[in-house]
Parts: structure tokens; C-alpha cells; sequence
């Protein structure tokens, strides 16, 4: 376990660990979000998922919105992790915990972070279906690939 509070990750994330990067004496709520892959998109079955990132960038990103959350909730401590790479189906590519005083903030925390992760952090992913794949654009599935793939330079 690292006390990286923010990171990009190639291993499985491991709940237990996000919980302690959270864990505080003034806490008396820990919320934790956990995005999985699932196996319908769309009527779509998926194999299995595969992620990139700018890792330098998404980092400082997912760092960005820790200080959104805690400028916005006051007392409240944010760790995010995003796994890259080959995910199967029911493994976690994204764990948020967020802890504060009261539950209502750590809630509220926890759904913002999600929300801001598709909106600004550079990660995309590719679906894998039985007839196919395709990456998917940005996070909000917004942005299509010409070339049929992310240009990500490190």
C-alpha cells in the first residue's frame, strides 16, 4: 500500500488500503464509491475493458479534484485511485473514499469525484465486445479517435 493519496495504478486496488488512506479521528463517515466493469454496455456484451492514461496529468488531475472537494466540503479527506490496463469483468478500475465529520458531506464528496473524473481526467478506454472492440473516447464518451485510438505521448 502507498499513502499516495491520488494515483494511476496497473495492480487491483484493494478497498481495505483506500479506506486507511482516509481513515481520521475527526471522520465519522467514510464513503467509498467503486466503479466495476460490467458485462452489458448498451445491449452490448463486454469482454473485457482496457484503460490508458497520461499518468503524469491524470495524477495532478485527480489531485486537482481532491483540493475541489476539500475547498467545497469543509474537513473532508479524498483518496482516488484509477487502475489501467486489461480489467475483467467485476474487477474495480476506480475507488473513491472520502471522509468527514458528517455522512451528507462525504456523500456528496464522493459522487462529485466521480463525476469530475469523467469530466477532466485524461484516462480512455477501450471495450472489448465478442464482435469487436472500440475505444470509447473521452470519459463522457464525447470525443471519437480517427486514427482509431488515443495519441498518448509520456
Amino acid at each position: 500500500m502507498t499513502d499516495k493519496l491520488f494515483e494511476i495504478v496497473e495492480e487491483p486496488i484493494l478497498l481495505e488500503d483506500m479506506i486507511k488512506k482516509v481513515k481520521r479521528r475527526e471522520a465519522g463517515a467514510i464513503t467509498t464509491f467503486i466503479g466495476t466493469v460490467r458485462e452489458f454496455t448498451k445491449g452490448k456484451r463486454t469482454v473485457f475493458l482496457q484503460y490508458q492514461a497520461y499518468k503524469p496529468m491524470a495524477e495532478k488531475m485527480l489531485a486537482q479534484i481532491g483540493k475541489e472537494i476539500e475547498e467545497k466540503w469543509q474537513d473532508t479527506c479524498v483518496a482516488i485511485t484509477h487502475r489501467v490496463g486489461r480489467l475483467e469483468i467485476t474487477e474495480a478500475a476506480v475507488v473513491i473514499a472520502v471522509s468527514s465529520p458528517h455522512r451528507k458531506a462525504a456523500y456528496e464528496a464522493n459522487e462529485y469525484a466521480i463525476e469530475r473524473i469523467k469530466q477532466i481526467v485524461p484516462i480512455w478506454k477501450k471495450e472489448k465486445w465478442e464482435d469487436g472492440d472500440e475505444w470509447i473516447g473521452d470519459q463522457l464518451e464525447r470525443i471519437e479517435y480517427p486514427t482509431g485510438q488515443p495519441n498518448i505521448k509520456e
